[in-house]
C-alpha cells in the first residue's frame, strides 16, 4: 500500500506538526507534500524533517511566499489541487487553517483528512492576530474569505474519510461540512517516570505561542496581582508588549532544551493555560504527564482533558479573579488531595500515548482499504 501525507505548510513546529511527525512515523515509506518548507523558519526543530521525501508546491518558488502565505491564502486552492495524487493508494491530509483538505484525488485513492481545526479566520473564531482592526486588511479579508468558505465547504465534500482530533472537533466538522468524522486524540509526548514529591513546588508554568488567543496576558496579570512565580516557556509575535507588562515574578524563557524541559515541569506547582476556543491543546495534556495538575479556561477541547476537581481546576471567565479563584483552590489542598490530583493527571496524560495514536490509526486505515 503506498501511501501520501499532506500537509499545510512546513515553517513553524506546533501540535499539528507533531501529528505529521507520528504519523510519518507510522508510515515512514511515505511521501510527504506541503505548500511550502522553510527549514530555517524550523530552527532546532528541523531535525524531525531531514531525511524526508518532501514534495513542495509550485507556490514555494514564488519570492518571500513563506512571508506571504497568509495575505495569499487565495491561492490555496490552486495550491493543493495542482498535485497529483494518482500514484497512491491512501493519502492522508493533516489539514488545519491552510486546508491541505482541498487535494483532489481519483475514485481508486481514499482520502483520510485528519483534521486539527477549521480555518479559524474564515468562521469567526479567535486567531492569532487581530487584523481586522484595520479597515483595508477586514475589506481585503472579507472579499477574499467569501470565497475560500465556499471552496472550504466543496472540498470537504471530496474527503473520503474524516478524522478529529476532539470531540470539539468532530462537532465543528459536523457544524461546516455536514459530515461525520471519527475521533483520534492526537499523541502527546510524556516521560516514563515522573516526581510526584509535593514539595519545593513554588511556581506555575506554561507553554504556548505567544499570539492573541492564547491570553498570555491574562496569566501575566494574575501573576503580578498575586505576586506568585509564572515560567513561560514559547516565542510568538506578541512577545514584547507580554515582556512589557510582565512584573519581577514572571519569568521568559522562550526555547528549553528538552532534559531542562522536564526539570522545569516535575518542579511546578501547576500547569496554567488560557488559550480560547482551543480544538484539543496539546500542551496542557503534555503536562499532565509529568504529574502536573492543570488550570486552564473551559473552553473548546480542554473540557474533554482537563476533568475539574479532578486532574485540575477549569475557570469559566477570562478574568484574573476567575483565573485566581482556581489557583486558590488548588493551593488550599491538602498534600494528600494534591497526591491524588497528580495521580489523576498522569493517568489521563497516558491515555494520549504514541502508542494508542499509532494503534487506533492503524486500525482505521486497515478498516476503510478493507471494505
Amino acid at each position: 500500500m503506498k501511501i501520501a501525507l499532506v500537509h499545510d505548510q512546513l515553517q513553524e513546529f506546533g501540535g499539528a506538526e507533531r501529528v505529521l511527525v507520528a504519523l510519518k512515523k507510522i508510515y515512514p515509506q511515505a511521501d510527504v507534500y506541503t505548500s511550502f518548507y522553510n527549514p530555517r523558519g524550523l530552527g532546532e526543530h528541523n531535525k524531525h524533517f531531514e531525511g524526508w521525501h518532501i514534495h513542495e508546491s509550485w507556490a514555494s518558488r514564488i519570492p518571500f511566499f513563506g512571508k506571504l502565505y497568509s495575505p495569499l491564502r487565495f491561492l490555496a486552492p490552486w495550491i493543493w489541487e495542482s498535485f497529483d495524487f494518482s500514484a497512491y493508494d491512501v493519502v492522508m491530509s493533516s489539514s488545519g487553517w491552510y486546508m491541505s483538505k482541498g487535494i483532489i484525488t481519483k475514485p481508486d485513492t481514499q482520502h483520510i483528512c485528519y483534521l486539527h481545526h477549521q480555518p479559524r479566520y474564515l468562521y469567526h473564531y479567535p486567531t492569532a492576530v487581530e487584523w481586522q482592526k484595520y479597515l483595508p486588511v477586514n475589506i481585503y479579508a472579507h472579499i477574499i474569505n467569501h470565497g475560500l468558505r465556499m471552496w472550504d465547504f466543496e472540498s470537504s465534500q471530496r474527503v473520503d474519510f474524516f478524522i478529529a482530533n476532539s470531540e470539539e472537533t468532530k462537532s465543528r466538522i459536523k457544524k461546516f461540512y455536514r459530515r461525520d468524522a471519527h475521533v483520534i486524540y492526537p499523541p502527546v509526548a510524556i516521560p516514563a517516570t515522573i516526581s510526584e514529591s509535593a514539595e519545593n513546588k513554588n511556581y506555575f508554568v506554561t507553554t504556548a505561542r505567544l499570539a492573541r488567543a492564547k491570553h498570555i496576558d491574562l496569566l501575566i496579570k494574575a501573576a503580578n496581582k498575586k505576586k506568585f512565580s509564572l515560567k513561560i516557556i514559547g516565542r510568538g509575535r506578541d512577545e514584547e508588549y507580554l515582556r512589557s507588562i510582565a512584573g519581577p515574578t514572571v519569568e521568559f524563557l522562550s526555547y528549553v532544551e528538552d532534559k531542562a524541559f522536564a526539570n522545569i515541569y516535575q518542579q511546578a506547582k501547576a500547569f496554567l493555560f488560557a488559550a480560547e476556543e482551543e480544538e484539543f491543546g496539546i500542551a496542557p495534556v503534555e503536562a499532565m504527564g509529568y504529574g502536573l495538575p492543570v488550570v486552564a479556561y473551559a473552553s473548546g477541547g480542554l473540557k474533554e482533558t482537563v476533568k475539574h476537581k479532578k486532574n485540575g481546576y477549569l475557570f469559566n471567565a477570562l478574568t484574573v479573579d476567575a483565573l485566581l479563584e482556581q489557583i486558590a483552590a488548588l493551593d488550599n489542598l491538602s498534600k494528600q488531595k494534591y497526591h491524588e490530583m497528580q495521580q489523576a493527571a498522569r493517568k489521563e496524560a497516558e491515555c494520549y500515548s504514541f502508542a494508542v495514536f499509532e494503534k487506533h490509526i492503524k486500525q482505521f486505515v486497515e478498516n476503510i482499504t478493507q471494505e
